[in-house]
């Protein structure tokens, strides 16, 4: 009994407004290493990152097990680092900077579609890549989805407008102004024509991988974007995602794949927010409760 006394004359010490900063700090700390990790992940400095700790582990290994030259030709390349670091990661730094400038750092990128709005957009697609396929056309679509594409947008020609397959055929007819690049489609709406997307530089790439699906690989490497590529030499379809390529595919393929990926996100988000809304509905009815309860008390 004295114990639990004197834990509750302890609470009654402690500082609120010293906890309270305290929580803060390492709320906003942790916010700041999960937007931070968002940013990389998916990117070559998620696996430079891998790297990092791997070397780290062996300078404690190496320490540990008493390997002196190892560890000390390891421990020689420390002072290095921070200017190491900066070389490594100064594309994800100035990537970072930037859409912290552009108040974008506490955004999301994906834009929620309903139902019927992903499977119109699948429609449109996959008529156009199929009418592509048949006449030859090259063409590179690519659709954002968590990961934003500013800087690649920003490469570009803005516009907005409804991602229908008559703008994208009439975008990518040969000869056009803006029929060389790719095109960005954010939600349901083509954002962006005539963007320059980076190249994979992948050593399992082979010879025959020619620019466009170099193109495709290399953004959906470094974002979780869906490419669509039609091949103007052979007229052959192609969907990249995650780094990987599917070739020779065809619309009815391409309209399944599409489904698949773009609903997947989209219930994915929708049942986090029905977990919201039943969480804050059950915080309300506890709150409810409790207030019930102190009247009750009171009037007795």
């Amino acid at each position: 009994m004295g114990t639990v006394v004197s834990w509750f004359s302890g609470l009654a010490e402690v500082n609120y407004v010293w906890l309270l900063a305290a929580v803060l700090d390492i709320f906003i700390v942790a916010f700041v290493i999960y937007k931070l990790i968002m940013l990389v992940k998916g990117t070559r400095a998620w696996q430079i990152l891998w790297g990092l700790a791997v070397f780290f582990l062996f300078v404690f290994i190496s320490g540990w097990l008493h390997l002196r030259a190892l560890n000390f030709i390891l421990r020689a390349v420390l002072p290095t680092a921070p200017v190491a670091l900066v070389i490594l990661f100064y594309p994800e730094l100035r990537h970072a900077l930037e859409e912290m400038g552009r108040l974008r750092f506490l955004r999301h990128g994906f834009v929620l579609l309903r139902r019927e709005d992903i499977s119109n957009l699948v429609e449109q697609l996959t008529k156009a890549v199929g009418d592509m396929s048949r006449s030859k056309t090259g063409a590179l679509i690519v659709i954002e989805r968590e990961v934003g594409l500013d800087d690649i947008i920003a490469t570009g020609t803005s516009m907005d407008a409804d991602a229908s397959a008559e703008l994208l055929k009439t975008i990518f007819y040969p000869g056009g102004p803006l029929h060389d690049g790719a095109i960005i489609i954010r939600g349901n709406r083509s954002v962006a024509a005539s963007c320059t997307l980076p190249l994979s530089d992948s050593p399992k790439l082979g010879t025959m991988i020619h620019t466009r699906h170099k193109a495709a690989l290399g953004v959906s490497e470094q974002s979780d974007a869906v490419v669509l590529v039609v091949s103007e030499e052979t007229g052959t379809i192609s969907l990249s995602t995650e780094g990987r390529l599917l070739r020779g595919l065809t619309p009815d393929q391409v309209r399944t794949k599409l489904l698949q990926l773009l609903e997947a996100d989209t219930e994915r988000d929708r049942k986090l927010q029905i977990r919201r809304t039943v969480s804050s509905a059950f915080s309300k009815v506890r709150a409810g409760t409790g207030s019930a309860e102190q009247r009750s008390t009171r009037s007795q």
